[in-house]
């Protein structure tokens, strides 16, 4: 029961990930999961994908084909609706974890 809760949870952030990497450059599939990884998600290509593509049918992003080493390459960038959407959920977030913090240290 904690896992699919936690699992639900952190579905949300790896979405603020997201956004967050593409606002700053256009990213791919595997790049986001090492990223992923880095902090402390083990995300797989059967998870990524789909969630990159409900992401772009949802207006957050969009996608590029390009050829990379022969091989075609999937890159993602955030969208001005993404963008507004990723401040707005930012700032939340950041309120919630200030709130969080600040009982820890009670």
């Amino acid at each position: 029961m904690k896992k699919k809760i936690l699992q639900k949870l952190y579905h949300g952030f790896v979405q603020l990930h997201i956004l967050h990497h593409t606002k700053q450059d256009p990213v791919y599939g595997a790049w986001m999961m090492e990223e992923l990884k880095r902090h402390g998600y083990n995300i797989g290509p059967g998870t990524l994908y789909p969630l990159l593509n409900k992401m772009e049918q949802s207006g957050l992003l969009t996608k590029e084909k390009q050829i990379v080493s022969g091989k075609v390459r999937k890159y993602y960038s955030i969208t001005p609706l993404g963008l507004e959407v990723f401040k707005d959920a930012g700032k939340k977030a950041g309120q919630l974890f200030h709130e969080i913090e600040g009982r820890q240290n009670d």
